[in-house]
């Protein structure tokens, strides 16, 4: 597990990845935010690499779609609700390996923040060093009338 001693200054662990969701199970993740820029960052460890001892791409990607995803939540925020966004579709390019011990922290830019799509760039960065161009778009996920599911609009098929 990563300690603070070896957390960037700045980074705290990000509330938002509890320790019985997936976020919270790939971590522990930690973010940054200055305005309405935010980094999430983490520090490789054992479990994070595959068999050939790099961080497992899975992990990387799971990085990038948070990172990005939290980064268009919070774009315009001007301090009420920030909106629920689903991942629409996710890119990457890996660029090169990354390995136990490494800090991986995101950059990210919000290109487009419409009412109910945002569309992030940017890239995973390893000690400073770009890994993994990111990019995605999003759109907002409606609540259910449990009022805790989102309720995804649908068009017929027939």
């Amino acid at each position: 597990m990563s300690s603070p001693n070896d957390i960037p200054e700045g980074f705290q662990l990000d509330p938002r990845s509890q320790p019985h969701t997936f976020s919270g199970l790939a971590g522990p993740f930690y973010s940054r935010r200055q305005g309405n820029d935010l980094s999430l960052g983490l520090r490789i460890e054992e479990r994070h690499c595959n068999s050939r001892g790099t961080c497992h791409g899975g992990l990387l990607a799971t990085l990038a779609d948070i990172a990005l995803g939290y980064s268009c939540a919070i774009a315009g925020d001007a301090g009420g609700e920030r909106p629920n966004f689903v991942t629409v579709d996710l890119s990457l390019q890996y660029l090169a390996s990354t390995h136990v011990g490494d800090w991986v922290q995101s950059e990210v830019t919000v290109l487009g923040a419409g009412s109910r799509t945002r569309s992030a760039t940017g890239h995973l960065l390893a000690n400073g060093n770009p890994v993994v161009r990111i990019s995605a778009n999003f759109r907002m996920a409606r609540t259910g009338k449990s009022g805790s599911e989102p309720d995804f609009e649908r068009k017929p098929t027939g």
